[in-house]
């Protein structure tokens, strides 16, 4: 199972349409492709904390630590993510241009 609670489902199971379209989602979403699951489960860390998320980011969490991540991989993680958050605000309030070596 990807979360260690099942809380959010059994909220969910209140609309069994709702709740079968998340879960599929979820099952599509978080099965191993290109990045492998313990990536998958930071990534979703990194969101959740980003977002307030407190369920998905203990959730998520504790999913990611089965999956191999150490205290200093999440701390690291952790760093990383309050350091996007603080240049991507910088750089949403300053409005620089984009250089063009980085665009598409």
């Amino acid at each position: 199972m990807i979360f260690e609670s099942k809380d959010l489902y059994q909220a969910l199971a209140n609309d069994p349409a709702q709740l079968r379209r998340i879960w599929e989602n979820v099952k599509q979403v978080m099965r191993p492709g290109a990045l492998d699951p313990l990536v998958k489960e930071m990534i979703y860390v990194a969101v959740s904390a980003t977002n307030g998320c407190e369920y998905c980011t203990y959730s998520h969490t504790a999913a990611a630590r089965k999956k191999g991540m150490t205290d200093a991989m999440f701390l690291e993680l952790m760093a990383v993510v309050g350091l996007a958050n603080e240049t991507n605000r910088l750089a949403n309030g300053l409005r620089p241009p984009v250089d063009p070596q980085f665009k598409p």
